[in-house]
């Protein structure tokens, strides 16, 4: 499959939960225009993203929004169950952990690691938070898809280390660090304080 842009997938994404907000109104059609105007972008943006995977929708009666949002579930990959483990069992591991979304989705936590001997076994849910040290012994028998990275930033390179060496190709990082991974893993960052940043500036040159 030919490479798409990082961008363009999030937009898909959001795509996806205002088509699946529609759904629950009962809203059979939507335009490109107003799917534009729903995520911030461009009714030509929205066409050539959804041109990138075929051709949808009809002119001058837009996209049928059941056809379009499960094509982009397809596209999305969330048509199957993904394995997701979770390496840090702090406050963002819980809040992850605990977070019902990700079932809907289709992500599901299947195991919780930490190195910290005081939580060890301790239920998150229904997990036990089971030992760092067994998640390359599992991941043989479990088959993670995902591994999400919720440790300090001084444990986070030998973390992924051990992922890698697990077989794991994708990972989502919440720690505050750059990650060096092979090139058939697939690394994706959530760094709060970039977002909030984001945010600084917007509230800072708004008036300008």
């Amino acid at each position: 499959m030919k490479r798409i842009a990082e961008s363009t997938v999030r937009r898909l994404s959001l795509y996806l939960s205002f088509l699946e907000q529609r759904e629950r109104d009962r809203v059979n059609t939507i335009s490109s225009d107003e799917l534009a105007h729903l995520g911030g972008t461009t009714s030509a943006q929205v066409r050539k993203d959804l041109s990138l995977f075929g051709s949808f929708g009809k002119r001058g009666l837009g996209y049928s929004i059941p056809e379009l949002s499960g094509k982009l579930r397809e596209i999305l990959g969330l048509e199957k169950q993904w394995r997701v483990c979770i390496v840090g069992a702090g406050k963002i591991g819980a809040a992850l952990a605990r977070y019902r979304g990700f079932a809907e989705r289709g992500f599901v936590i299947a195991a919780v690691y930490d190195s910290d001997p005081a939580k060890l076994g301790k239920k998150w849910e229904s997990q036990a938070i089971r030992d760092v040290a067994n998640l390359a012994k599992d991941a043989l028998s479990e088959r993670f898809d995902i591994a999400v990275v919720a440790t300090p930033p001084e444990s986070a390179a030998e973390v992924v280390k051990v992922i890698v060496e697990a077989g794991i190709k994708a990972i989502l990082n919440f720690a505050p660090t750059q990650l060096t991974v092979p090139s058939d893993v697939t690394v994706r960052a959530v760094n709060m304080a970039i977002e909030l940043e984001g945010l600084s500036f917007a509230l800072t040159n708004r008036a300008r």
